[in-house]
């Protein structure tokens, strides 16, 4: 981390880039993020690491070296280019990294890419951003999840200057939200308080919220689950970089958050819509799109959040209130059915 370190004190374009967005205070600051960059030289830190002592097989066993495909025994860095951003096991110590493309980058080259799991790393059981950020997650400040460090880092600033507890960001190591993670930030002080989701508003956005509710949500759940509210084709990194950005962000991730259930409520409906276009031009389609959505009514963790949702329901797909009832009686009574049919009595027997 050190060698990364010091790279971007002599790297014009990477510094001049975190300071376009907002993120200034990283290249300043090295604590507690110790944000890097990884020079573009093929094999810049694998020579320097070989030099110090270190094997090949420890390099490649660390996920700091690869070997290249035509010619086994030649290594070279995964990291070229690219800023990075250690990740840390709870206790503080650095296991993996998250790599930025730098901002010469062409459209072909990903924008991310993300330490391979070793021996130390597992990267479906560690959020980003919590070692660091410790101090306010024990203060019992609302979690957010976002995709991807540096909107974790765009919430972290946000709240820099502002002297009351609020929102603290935490994302993914590079995978999609898991069960472990999702364990993560149901036992989160905060959580208690709420969780929020702050996805970019596009299609996969929508996917990554459906998963997050079906993880985060239970019979033991949290706090109120609800998603941010950035508008068309921002998140929080962006929020950031517009004028007065830290105000909006804090009022996009709390004040103007909206329930979960209702965002699954559009994104389903919206697919609905997008594979059907005309779904709701008819009675007809309405009542099929109500039939599809009500199911969502049951996994309301209070009756005036079912009620909140039918409601919603009802205003997204212009169906009457009588329809959306028949359907929940007719949902309901379907499951009835299904658990007092004989095989089901079979199998509930000890």
């Amino acid at each position: 981390m050190t060698y990364y370190r010091g790279q971007l004190a002599h790297a014009d374009g990477p510094r001049a880039y975190l300071t376009e967005r907002g993120l200034g205070v990283l290249v300043q600051r090295e604590w507690p993020w110790r944000v890097g960059y990884a020079p573009p030289g093929w094999s810049s830190l694998t020579h320097r690491l070989r030099a110090a002592g270190f094997t090949d097989e420890e390099l490649v066993g660390a996920g700091l070296s690869t070997r290249t495909r035509g010619d086994p025994g030649r290594l070279i860095d995964v990291f070229r280019d690219r800023i990075v951003f250690p990740v840390r096991d709870p206790a503080g110590h650095a296991v993996a990294f998250l790599g930025r493309a730098g901002p010469g980058a062409g459209d072909d080259v990903p924008k991310y890419i993300n330490s391979a799991e070793t021996a130390v790393y597992e990267k479906g059981r560690l959020l980003f951003g919590v070692a660091e950020q410790q101090s306010r997650l024990d203060a019992r400040w609302i979690p957010v999840l976002v995709e991807g460090p540096m909107d974790v880092l765009a919430v972290w600033l946000s709240y820099s200057r502002s002297g009351r507890p609020g929102a603290v960001a935490l994302a993914p190591c590079g995978t999609m939200l898991t069960d472990e993670q999702a364990a993560i930030l149901r036992g989160l002080p905060g959580a208690a308080n709420g969780i929020v989701a702050a996805f970019d508003a596009d299609p996969a956005g929508g996917d990554a919220i459906d998963r997050a509710w079906r993880l985060l949500r239970g019979p033991r759940s949290p706090g109120p689950l609800s998603v941010a509210d950035f508008g068309a084709g921002a998140d929080p990194a962006d929020l950031l970089q517009r004028p007065n950005g830290e105000a909006q962000l804090r009022a996009a991730l709390l004040r103007r958050a909206r329930p979960m259930l209702d965002t699954v409520v559009d994104h389903r409906l919206a697919r609905l819509v997008e594979r059907h276009p005309r779904l709701l031009e008819d009675i007809d389609g309405r009542c099929a799109a109500v039939r599809l959505l009500v199911p969502l009514l049951f996994e309301a963790t209070k009756p005036e959040e079912a009620i909140r949702v039918a409601r919603h329901i009802v205003t997204r797909t212009g169906a009457g209130v009588d329809t959306v009832a028949l359907a929940a009686i007719t949902h309901l009574e379907a499951g009835l059915h299904d658990c007092f049919r004989p095989s089901a009595l079979l199998r509930s027997r000890p």
